[in-house]
């Protein structure tokens, strides 16, 4: 992978640091901070519900810069689970989302997979893949399926 020069930000010491700021730029619609969690990587992608693959901080930041327009994202992640090694974290979840307009408050999901490496600079997130989940107050189900032996 092709490396840019490192953007001067905060150390972010766990990936739920990173993934905490990743979400609170999204709530609050600020573009340089949602792209300061990022990997400096060309090959750092997002998929948003229904998208195509963005690929490099160029792609990501206008796709982002397009959907701030409108202002922050009323995003709480929720049942989050981990899968963490030395260099390497993933994070599956469900993104709940809250929209409150003339006709009422609705609750949208969005299940999305966050990937965290490790760098000279602390975690940062080098994927962010999100498909639509469901519409409702209850969240789609993430559980675990029983262990089969093939």
């Amino acid at each position: 992978m092709a490396h840019r020069q490192a953007p001067t930000v905060a150390l972010m010491a766990s990936p739920e640091d990173t993934e905490a700021q990743f979400y609170e730029a999204l709530q609050q619609g600020d573009l340089e901070r949602l792209m300061a969690v990022w990997a400096d990587d060309d090959e750092i992608a997002c998929v948003h519900p229904g998208g195509p693959r963005l690929v490099g901080a160029a792609a990501i930041r206008a796709s982002f810069d397009h959907i701030f327009a409108n202002g922050g994202i009323p995003v709480t992640p929720e049942q989050v689970h981990r899968l963490h090694t030395m260099t390497t974290a993933v994070h599956h979840l469900a993104e709940r989302i809250t929209i409150t307009s003339a006709e009422g408050t609705q609750t949208a999901w969005v299940l999305a997979t966050n990937v965290f490496l490790k760098t000279e600079q602390g975690w940062r997130l080098v994927v962010h893949h999100a498909s639509p989940g469901s519409v409702g107050e209850q969240p789609p189900v993430i559980g675990e399926l029983p262990s089969l032996l093939h």
